[in-house]
């Protein structure tokens, strides 16, 4: 037995502090994603100013999915390198790119300053956090897995619950900013808060991340030297399987983060309505998502899942019809929080169903181009499609066929993956 195995049985970590070291840098990479998509108005003025406030928001929403474009490529790169290298060295890889990315959005000067330059920067500053982003997921996972696969259930399900935290900070600085600063000085200059206030916790997560150590059984398995032809050959069904798994949830969570524009934009609800009800969704998948890992620990992964696709499939169109029937401050709230708590139930056990479809070999590299895949297509221009779909059909409630079509999708890779996953 080499020293790195010993020296990783011999620290058997601690759970919660484990929890803790992994997650911190995991909220700051979904943090800053979550603040750009939640100040899109702000950003458009900012950087991407036109004649039409509609076409400006079009374009920062194209600036926000096309920076999901590169991130399958960083899922290839850094899960390969998880795979090959180790899952701490990814993990310390992916918190470095995505503060650079932060700083450059935090001091970038605007159009008004610096022109046509500040736009190709700020997509710039976007491809590298979406780069960045790309291996967080599947190195990350991978990590809390095999450092407790007696818990896989509980522990993969606080993957999610950190997007939910930082769903839950980006909301309160949002309805913080709307309350205590005017339109004009949020516009002018505090839209720039949030990503500052992600740039100040990111030396912490670094900092931790430092002093982790590799799972045993990681460090004891052979490596493979090519995880990516590996995936691409013998195991492409269970990248398709992974991606169908992810698709709802990931359109979810993106509606979710495209709520305070939908808000104010299509059903012309203050900004602070727009905050108030992703806060509550935050809440919601910050506290839910934990416990229905626990859950699912004694009922089982596949009845839990199944259970929250069917709600959303059957209940979210009559959902968004009674709050665009009836347009209040409550409805909006009601709607956003029926949507975050299935999205706990289903998003709670997809990591450690992702993690069980992979051998460990390639697991980092096939759970991370799998969800990366997902969350380009599907999530990361759920905004744009949902913008687009409201403009050329006219329906606000067009958001809500996006969603039925996606739990579609869902239901039939988890048919397929209770099947691989029992056998």
């Amino acid at each position: 037995m080499n020293s790195n195995v010993q020296q990783s049985q011999a620290v058997k970590p601690n759970l919660y502090k484990t929890l803790f070291a992994t997650c911190v840098g995991n909220a700051l990479e979904w943090f800053d994603i979550t603040v750009y998509a939640f100040f899109a108005s702000y950003i458009a003025h900012a950087f991407f100013p036109t004649e039409d406030p509609s076409v400006s928001l079009l374009l920062t929403f194209g600036s926000f999915g096309v920076s999901f474009l590169i991130r399958p490529l960083g899922a290839v790169i850094l899960g390969a390198y998880a795979d090959r290298v180790g899952r701490k060295k990814a993990l310390l890889m992916s918190i470095t790119l995505m503060m650079i990315g932060s700083l450059m959005i935090t001091v970038m000067p605007s159009y008004a300053s610096i022109g046509l330059l500040a736009p190709v920067l700020i997509l710039v500053a976007r491809l590298i956090q979406g780069f960045s982003a790309g291996g967080e997921f599947g190195s990350s996972t991978a990590f809390l897995v095999e450092h407790f696969p007696e818990r896989r259930a509980f522990i993969a399900s606080w993957q999610f619950a950190t997007q939910g935290a930082s769903t839950l900070m980006a909301s309160a600085f949002g309805l913080g900013l709307s309350v205590w600063m005017t339109e004009a000085q949020i516009q002018e200059w505090g839209w720039r808060i949030p990503f500052a206030f992600g740039l100040l916790i990111g030396p912490v997560g670094l900092y931790i991340r430092r002093h982790l150590h590799e799972p045993a059984s990681f460090v004891a398995q052979p490596k493979t030297h090519a995880p990516l032809k590996d995936l691409m050959g013998a195991q492409k069904v269970l990248l398709l399987l992974a991606i169908g798994l992810m698709v709802i949830s990931t359109g979810v969570n993106y509606m979710l983060n495209y709520v305070p524009t939908y808000a104010t934009k299509t059903l012309h609800l203050s900004g602070s309505t727009a905050y108030t009800a992703t806060l509550v969704a935050g809440i919601i998948l910050t506290v839910v998502t934990p416990l229905m890992g626990l859950w699912a620990e004694k009922i089982g992964r596949a009845n839990l899942m199944w259970g929250a696709l069917i709600l959303l499939a059957v209940t979210i169109y009559p959902a968004f019809r009674l709050m665009v029937n009836n347009t209040t401050p409550a409805s909006l709230i009601l709607l956003v929080g029926w949507m975050a708590l299935l999205k706990s139930a289903y998003f709670s056990t997809v990591p450690s169903m992702m993690a069980d479809l992979f051998p460990m070999t390639t697991r980092a590299s096939g759970m991370a181009i799998s969800y990366n895949i997902a969350v380009t297509i599907f999530g990361g221009f759920a905004p744009l499609i949902c913008t687009l779909l409201i403009t050329m059909t006219g329906s606000s409630l067009a958001p809500s066929y996006y969603l039925m079509l996606l739990a579609v999708f869902s239901a039939v890779a988890l048919y397929n993956s209770q099947r691989r996953v029992g056998r």
